[in-house]
């Protein structure tokens, strides 16, 4: 049963048996906002939103998966690839970011996914958005979180999922930034660490 996240909702990666997952998708999927009108419809452009995780030893950045490097460099996270268009909304997933949480070097004890507009365009241009985490094991969706209200901004830094005392944990952050790029967005992830 799929657990729909509210900005700063938390939840264990446990499973409801006391096992622990071992590899989880983080899935993106988005749909180009409607235009209304006739000149509207015809300069819209396709809207390309990038999907990226940023793999953390504490404080500090030490490998990062999105388009231009689809694997992390241990093998644990891979992206399946690069969507400049978008189209499944409220469906399947537009990208997905693959997690072997059991293949995750030690040291790294936060992964933060974000989504960023690499054409530039706002999230009032987009709707449907949304992150899901899905047990890659079973096809299960554990967790879904919507992006809700469009807003000025051209990305989201949309989850982490991070080590505790407990095991893996996932938090829903939802927060707005602005930047094309994962590198662009570095000072607002980490206010999130």
């Amino acid at each position: 049963m799929s657990v729909n996240l509210s900005k700063g909702q938390k939840i264990s990666l446990s499973k409801s048996d006391g096992g622990a997952l071992t590899l989880v998708r983080m899935g993106l999927g988005w749909q180009a906002a409607g235009r209304k009108g006739f000149w509207a419809k015809l300069t819209a452009k396709e809207i390309d939103l990038d999907a990226s995780a940023v793999l953390f030893a504490g404080q500090q950045p030490v490998d990062v998966v999105f388009f231009q490097h689809l694997v992390s460099d241990d093998g644990s996270v891979r992206h399946t690839g690069d969507n400049r268009v978008g189209g499944a909304g409220e469906g399947g997933d537009d990208e997905s970011i693959l997690v072997d949480l059991g293949k995750v070097p030690g040291n790294v004890d936060q992964i933060v996914f974000t989504v960023n507009s690499f054409t530039g365009q706002t999230f009032q241009e987009v709707q449907n958005a949304f992150c899901r985490l899905v047990d890659e094991t079973t096809g299960q969706e554990l967790a879904r979180y919507t992006l809700d209200g469009g807003g000025a901004h051209t990305a989201q830094i949309m989850a982490k999922v991070y080590r505790s005392d407990q095991g893996w944990q996932m938090a829903a952050l939802g927060s707005p930034a602005n930047g094309r790029t994962f590198q662009d967005l570095m000072p607002s992830i980490a206010s999130h660490l």
